[in-house]
């Protein structure tokens, strides 16, 4: 695997507020708790996948608390994005996708990360299905 695979650069990050309101709007979502992901295909010119986290501010008062969450779904979906990446660039499409913490509690790195790699493996197998439909 080439280290540059493994990144979090600055183009795949879901920062357009437009985008980030569709989800919410007219996403789908895929819920393992205490993370919630909320995704839709979208139309970019080279297959890609933008991703976004967030933890409620609500639940985590402190700002470090809330930092550190989104941290570890960073590392975690960092870690683990290369297959799903690996099938949409396979099938050429591309894909916007929000994690959500929904957990109550501050969270062990092995648990969220646990749970973003059931999430993205859903999501591998949806790409996997939209070659059936077409």
């Amino acid at each position: 695997m080439c280290s540059t695979k493994l990144s979090y650069k600055k183009d795949e990050r879901l920062k357009s507020r437009k985008l980030v309101e569709h989800l919410f709007r007219h996403g789908k979502s895929i819920h393992f708790s205490p993370v919630k992901a909320l995704y839709d295909f979208i139309e970019a010119t080279p297959s890609q996948m933008l991703a976004g986290v967030t933890a409620s501010k609500r639940n985590f008062k402190k700002a470090v608390d809330r930092n550190r969450i989104k941290r570890v779904m960073r590392e975690g979906y960092r870690l683990q994005k290369l297959p799903l990446l690996k099938a949409l660039e396979h099938k050429n499409i591309s894909l916007a996708v929000f994690f959500i913490f929904t957990g109550k509690n501050l969270p062990e790195n092995k648990v969220v990360s646990e749970k973003l790699k059931v999430i993205l493996q859903k999501l591998e197998d949806l790409v996997i299905q939209l070659d059936v439909v077409k």
